[in-house]
């Protein structure tokens, strides 16, 4: 995704981290806005659930959406 861009998720592709995502509003059919990265690539923030959610890469990555 790219700056702006919204998404809604579909699921997520590692069970573990999939419960840690869900606890932070990270919901199946929950819109998602990719706001930025940081200057290093990582982490990245989000928009979800009506908040801005700092992720890691890696955590991000497992997250399935759907433009």
């Amino acid at each position: 995704m790219k700056p702006g861009d919204v998404g809604i998720i579909t699921g997520f592709t590692d069970d573990h981290l999939a419960a840690k995502l869900m606890e932070m509003g990270c919901l199946p059919g929950v819109p998602v806005r990719f706001n930025f990265t940081a200057p290093l690539g990582d982490p990245v923030c989000i928009s979800v659930s009506g908040y801005e959610l700092s992720l890691r890469l890696e955590e991000a990555a497992t997250i399935s959406i759907l433009n």
